[in-house]
């Protein structure tokens, strides 16, 4: 399968952080273990010569229940939501849209729960058991965190890593991957996770550095205790690494991969000013994570990637295949570079990907190299060229909703990925309902919104029936703020065509339930697009027919030969041609919805094509 990647840019700025004490890390000297155990002494006020308080400080270990203060003061949601005064929690935090469930401070904290998003409380990043909930690890402020009840019971004592997704672990009374994407797994023995095969829990990517400089100020801390712990699979029983393979690899590319954030400055300082007195010297300075653990370095550079491949290209999307690097320690992942420029890297092992966000018409040049997890790169590939297709605005959606969150007969925050690619959310809605056979969102009083924009749309066509009891009523079409249209439901599936021409949408959400008591199924929901062009023919110039068509040709009903192209529905090129005495043959198509688009020199237009 191909996978789609978004540009994941690994650099971050070591400018010096604000509010570090002046003198605090003055002694920490050195490299490697040593530089460690300087820290150790820094973070822990441990009274040594060398360090001769240079900055006076008195250590504030409040104990396991004064986080709750510290939670309901400085662990608010200032950096997704605008001053929301709600709960930021990791596990359910959504960086790129709606939060499936918000906490208010306080009041929401638990007591008792069962089911996602009931209540908070809180996370401790290495397990109690780990350290047999002894002070001061249990009420250390840099390891414990707000999170979910429900999710953090799901986690329960598992270690860290990256969860294979064909071997999710199942726990009733939760979907997994949770509503924010966190899960539960068996870790993917492969890439910079090779090496271990147990239930490990992989938080999103947003907050993967968190953990992992939370975990390397752990065994800082309490170095001179770690080695006792050693029952616990992330430690290796060791008092000067700490970290067992393969977690400190994993730890280390979630660190250079995930960097320092202002939520991680603010919070290290609200740690030392108003809680603790001490830092997280990982956080301040997280270039000293390499300085310590590559006390034996891996300077040898992967091999080169080859036979790099550019195929399959669209209006904005170009796919690539090659042949996978090699290395003595193991390739975590690639560098993107497009006509010689460096674009991206992405931490993933596959050999197959598809570069989005291009423009249209134009030519791209390839190359990428390797790197592994302690940034070595490797030579250039060789070099592949396509160039993208001259349709501009060409996105068509055919959403099943066969890819949503497993079945739920609760209402909740629902967040997938479509047939098409694109995400979509679903707010107070289930997923265990069908309507034509086939998988439904049902929606109460919540809204189904489109997250993706810029592209055109003709019309739009949707399914809906009500489920249970009520009556009939219509949903809101609104695109770019503005209701296009209305969708009537009621007992029977009801299926409804709304014309848009739109060129260019922004936003998209069908919402406004006129009676949000009832609870309304959508399905089969689709739009057809138009290309741009200079000039148009008018849109009774012509008809196509059949259309739906079985068969292996369809008719035009016009007087001159046409150059007719057809697009899949990801805007890929599939048949082209002239038609020849008013017939175009469709024979090689399969199933599905099309867009065919025929010219007369600078005249075109556009129309929707299935074939059955």
């Amino acid at each position: 399968m191909k996978q789609f990647y978004t540009v994941l840019f690994t650099l971050f700025t070591l400018a010096s952080f604000a509010q570090i004490p002046s003198g605090y890390y003055d002694y920490a000297t050195g490299t490697g273990y040593e530089l460690k155990t300087q820290l150790k002494k820094i973070i822990d006020n441990v009274d040594d010569p060398e360090i001769n308080n240079t900055v006076e400080v008195e250590h504030m270990d409040q104990g396991y229940d004064a986080i709750d203060t510290f939670f309901a003061t400085y662990d608010l949601d200032d950096y997704y939501e605008t001053a929301s005064n709600t709960i930021l929690d990791i596990y359910s935090e959504n960086p790129d849209g709606n939060d499936p469930y918000n906490f208010s401070p306080v009041t929401d904290e638990c007591g008792e729960y069962s089911a996602e998003g009931d209540c908070y409380n809180k996370e401790h990043i290495i397990p109690q058991s780990v350290f047999s909930s002894n002070s001061p690890m249990r009420g250390d402020a840099h390891q414990l965190l707000p999170s979910d009840g429900r999710v953090n019971g799901f986690r329960s004592n598992a270690p860290y890593g990256r969860v294979d997704d064909s071997q999710l672990s199942s726990q009733s009374g939760i979907t997994n991957p949770t509503q924010n994407g966190s899960k539960l797994g068996n870790n993917l023995n492969s890439g910079y996770s090779a090496g271990y095969t147990n239930e490990v829990f992989e938080p999103i990517d947003e907050f993967k550095g968190d953990v992992a400089r939370i975990y390397f100020y752990f065994v800082t801390r309490y170095e001179d205790q770690v080695s006792a712990w050693s029952t616990y699979d992330m430690f290796d029983g060791s008092s000067d690494k700490a970290i067992a393979d393969p977690f400190l690899t994993i730890l280390r590319t979630w660190h250079e991969m995930d960097p320092v954030s202002q939520k991680e400055i603010d919070r290290n300082n609200n740690i030392f000013y108003n809680h603790q007195s001490n830092r997280n010297p990982f956080v301040d300075h997280p270039e000293w994570v390499a300085l310590v653990w590559d006390t034996d370095p891996d300077t040898e550079n992967p091999t080169a990637p080859t036979n790099l491949v550019a195929s399959n290209p669209t209006g904005n999307s170009i796919d690539l295949d090659w042949n996978a690097s090699t290395d003595n320690i193991g390739v975590v992942g690639y560098n993107y570079y497009i006509d010689d420029v460096y674009s991206a890297t992405v931490l993933n092992t596959t050999t197959s990907n598809t570069v989005l966000g291009l423009s249209p018409n134009t030519n791209y040049c390839f190359k990428i190299t390797a790197i592994d997890a302690a940034g070595n790169e490797s030579g250039f590939s060789n070099e592949a060229c396509e160039t993208t297709l001259e349709n501009t605005n060409l996105l068509c959606i055919d959403e099943s909703f066969e890819n949503m969150p497993a079945n739920s007969s609760s209402y909740s925050f629902r967040t997938w990925t479509g047939d098409q690619g694109i995400t979509w959310d679903a707010t107070d809605a289930r997923t265990d309902q069908t309507l034509n056979g086939s998988r439904a969102i049902t929606i109460r009083n919540g809204e189904l919104i489109l997250n993706d924009s810029n592209f055109p749309i003709e019309e739009l066509t949707v399914t809906t029936q009500r489920v249970f009891s009520g009556d009939s009523g219509t949903f809101d079409l609104v695109i770019n703020g503005s209701v296009i249209g209305t969708i009537p439901y009621g007992d029977s599936p009801v299926t409804t065509t709304i014309p848009c021409n739109i060129n260019n949408v922004v936003d998209l959400s069908i919402n406004n339930n006129s009676n949000p008591s009832n609870r309304v199924m959508f399905d089969d929901l689709n739009w057809s697009c138009f290309l741009l062009s200079n000039e148009e023919f008018t849109q009774n110039t012509f008809t196509l027919y059949p259309n739906p068509v079985s068969g292996n040709h369809i008719t035009v009903n016009a007087t001159e030969s046409l150059d007719y192209e057809i697009y899949d529905l990801l805007g890929k090129l599939t048949l082209k041609g002239t038609s020849q005495n008013g017939e175009i043959h469709v024979g090689k198509l399969t199933k599905g919805v099309y867009l065919i688009k025929l010219q007369k020199g600078n005249k075109t237009i556009t129309k929707k094509l299935i074939k059955q």
